[in-house]
């Protein structure tokens, strides 16, 4: 890593493409910025304009401050040319010549599955979540899963990761040490913590606009040998990160769901039209993947929850019969306890893992 990888991404009129095609042709950043004028026009083809901005070194002054800043915020920036950037994203025709890390640089270089979804995920899309992901951390080795630190199945899948032990990659859309959305920053810190990693290709001068999400779900399909959808409506973002995988000849799965949810419409789609395989559990994703492994792995130590619960606790998990979250106004019914033992009751099977607090107060049991 050097400071001409970031004066690269930092100079005016080279993108993502033109520094890829640049580096095709000179190697490495440092290459490109000792080539002469005719280098440049003739070899690299390059319009005026960039030309003459790698010629007086445009992007310096702004890389030198990039570099200030990531040492003072713990953030490590990574070169396409660094032996240290994962080999899948370098392999895609548009990867970032510099991406920001921080946390544990394993974690990218892991088996990686991208797990993807719609923000406003059932219950039943987060509960699948949960299962499929806890079920393959049982079976598979050195499994990361990758997502883009969103509302609903995103944070779902980075949820059930940290339930599992096992490392989890964010990619975000916005510069570090930040998250977007800030509500998940608690989320983040949990990520670090337990030896995952944020990931983003933007620096700190980048100019925020909408179109950023898009640009990062690439990523997020680069990243990893295959890409499961697990809920989507008709369109969003999770089609285009299916779509960015397919195109990186990556191994698109989708989790179907009834065809009368609106949110399983975008999955049902991709597998009618074969732009998915279907699966249903977390052996048909192995299988997709080729991570036959010759043992099954140790399932991850935790505590099984029942066997930590006080009578009243188990009595009051006794009321959540099937898969569907219940309220706390039917809890309170069905176990006839007050509001004041109710919640009380409910912070404990909380912190012991049985249950689940979803939006507007209610509550799941956990698989």
């Amino acid at each position: 890593m050097t400071l001409e990888d970031i004066a690269l991404q930092m100079t005016p009129g080279i993108g993502v493409k033109g520094a890829a095609h640049l580096l095709e042709v000179f190697g490495d950043a440092r290459r490109i910025f000792a080539a002469s004028h005719d280098e440049l026009a003739g070899a690299a083809r390059l319009r005026p304009e960039p030309l003459r901005a790698i010629l007086q070194r445009k992007g310096f002054p702004a890389a030198e401050r990039e570099l200030l800043y990531c040492r003072r915020n713990g953030i490590r920036p990574i070169a396409s040319t660094d032996p240290e950037y994962p080999p899948l994203l370098r392999d895609i025709p548009d990867p970032p010549h510099v991406i920001y890390l921080r946390g544990e640089l394993r974690a990218l270089h892991m088996r990686c599955l991208s797990v993807v979804g719609t923000r406003t995920a059932t219950p039943y899309g987060e509960t699948m979540c949960h299962a499929l992901i806890e079920r393959l951390a049982e079976r598979v080795d050195e499994l990361s899963i990758v997502s883009g630190l969103a509302f609903g199945i995103d944070a779902a899948a980075h949820r059930a990761a940290l339930a599992c032990r096992v490392p989890t990659v964010a990619v975000v859309a916005n510069p570090l040490p930040g998250v977007t959305p800030t509500q998940h920053a608690g989320l983040a810190r949990d990520i670090l913590e337990q030896g995952g990693a944020l990931l983003t290709e933007l620096h700190s001068q980048t100019r925020q606009n909408g179109s950023l999400f898009l640009a990062r779900n690439r990523i997020i399909a680069a990243l990893s040998a295959g890409t499961l959808v697990v809920e989507s409506p008709a369109s969003g973002g999770s089609l285009f990160t299916a779509h960015c995988a397919d195109g990186y000849n990556r191994t698109v799965m989708a989790l179907p769901g009834r065809v009368t949810d609106r949110m399983s419409a975008g999955t049902n789609f991709l597998i009618r039209n074969q732009k998915a395989q279907m699966v249903l559990t977390a052996d048909d994703i192995a299988e997709e993947l080729m991570w036959h492994c010759d043992t099954p792995r140790r399932a991850p130590q935790k505590a099984a929850p029942d066997t930590q619960l006080t009578p009243d606790e188990r009595g009051l998990l006794g009321c959540f019969r099937t898969d569907d979250p219940l309220s706390l106004e039917t809890l309170g019914e069905l176990s006839g306890l007050d509001p004041g033992e109710l919640a009380t009751l409910l912070v404990g099977l909380e912190l012991s893992g049985a249950v689940r607090q979803l939006p507007g107060n209610r509550y799941m049991k956990l698989p």
